[in-house]
């Protein structure tokens, strides 16, 4: 989201059919306040898009194949994503009280009616402007000794076998399933830390970078940074797999101060 006093709002559309979902980006080009970055033609993808992407704003169809829309946003809440505004978009009524049960924003039948959409978008705006950011908390004043020195050792649990690495093999780390997955030169497994934020206070903060809220990364192995959605990057990594790790909206400043982008 841009800053301002009427904010921009990143915006993903999600609908099965191709139609109504050119129709509805269509519509939103209209609204200055909308900055359409992606669309999903099914559910799964949606969820994908919205973990890497993190959009304030999400238009999404009810009645898809395999995972509805329903579904995203259940699935959304059982990862511990952040959240977006959800406004469901769909041609029956009778999903109305489920969507609202699930704190949608808003609820729109198709064919979606250009004068509904805008108090959908104001809404949205009056949310978004009300919300106040979330402030991190002081630093602690540090103790007697000072800050506990940064971990140099870490261990990695695969295939029945407690590893040991060097915290700078360590590649990046990842949350999946509630759990934390660290990927080195030579080993990838289970952490024994339970959150991310535990792992990155226990490293050294000059080398490991929360660049997403599912991500830490070791800056010294990112070896290349590629272009993605409108002025959006994502990372590739040092890994066998090249693996391509999204950098949220909130740290693509420190990646330009970064890399002088």
């Amino acid at each position: 989201m841009r800053d301002g006093a009427t904010p921009t709002l990143t915006t993903i559309v999600v609908d099965d059919e191709k139609l109504a979902c050119d129709e509805l980006s269509y519509l939103l080009m209209d609204f200055p306040e909308i900055e359409v970055i992606a669309g999903a033609a099914n559910g799964l993808e949606a969820v994908d898009l919205i973990r890497k992407l993190e959009p304030d704003l999400v238009f999404l169809d009810v009645q898809m194949p395999g995972l509805d829309g329903v579904g995203v946003v259940r699935r959304l809440r059982e990862m511990e994503a952040e959240l977006p505004h959800f406004v469901f978009v769909t041609a029956y009524e009778q999903y109305a009280v489920e969507a609202f049960r699930l704190q949608a924003m808003d609820y729109l039948l198709k064919p979606v009616d250009k004068l509904r959409l805008a108090e959908t978008i104001e809404r949205a705006q009056r949310v978004v402007r009300e919300k106040k950011p979330v402030e991190a908390p002081p630093p602690k004043a540090p103790g007697p000794l000072g800050r506990a020195a940064p971990r140099t050792k870490l261990l990695v649990r695969s295939q029945n076998h407690n590893f040991i690495v060097d915290a700078n093999d360590v590649i990046y780390a990842t949350i999946d399933d509630g759990m934390i997955v660290l990927v080195a030169t030579n080993v990838e497994g289970a952490s024994n830390y339970r959150t991310i934020e535990d792992l990155q206070a226990n490293l050294d903060q000059d080398t490991f970078w929360r660049v997403h809220r599912s991500y830490l990364v070791n800056i010294n192995r990112i070896k290349e940074v590629v272009p993605w959605f409108k002025s959006s990057y994502q990372l590739r990594m040092d890994d066998r797999r090249r693996t391509e790790i999204p950098v949220s909206r909130v740290q693509t400043r420190r990646l330009r101060e970064l890399f002088k982008l």
